[in-house]
């Protein structure tokens, strides 16, 4: 995995790592068990710490983003509306035509072969240089 600086003083593995364990309940549980799938799906991923705060996985682009809020744990994928879903990961921001994202509340689990499936086809799309979704990857 390669890791791009935060700031000079500190990398943003390590802010990442940091707002994992200041959640320190489910959602910091939730956020660290999905960076190791993207880490596991990706080992060249750059970890970036970006807007105040969000943590960023990038691969010739961001592939996604995560925030933490109250009742969930949201990872949106940059150019969802692109990818192909047939495990119907995607929950939430299904309306646009660009993103998509996958909330995760409490106690619930995530198909971890999917996922990483998921991103590997963000990696691809990005990889390709294609940006625009097709009318395949809406169905």
């Amino acid at each position: 995995m390669k890791k791009s600086g935060a700031s000079q003083d500190q990398p943003a593995s390590e802010h990442i790592s940091k707002k994992i364990a200041k959640l320190g309940d489910w959602r910091g549980e939730t956020l660290g068990r999905m960076r190791k799938l993207i880490q596991e799906a990706d080992p060249d991923v750059v970890e970036e710490w970006k807007w105040m705060g969000t943590p960023v996985w990038s691969h010739d682009g961001i592939l996604c983003t995560s925030e933490s809020y109250k009742k969930v744990v949201k990872l949106t994928f940059a150019k969802g509306a692109s990818l192909k879903d047939p495990a119907c990961l995607f929950n939430s921001s299904l309306d646009g035509n660009t993103r998509r994202a996958i909330d995760i509340h409490e106690g619930e689990d995530v198909d971890e072969s999917a996922f990483k499936a998921l991103l590997r086809q963000a990696v691809a799309l990005n990889s390709s240089g294609m940006s625009k979704p097709s009318k395949k990857a809406k169905s």
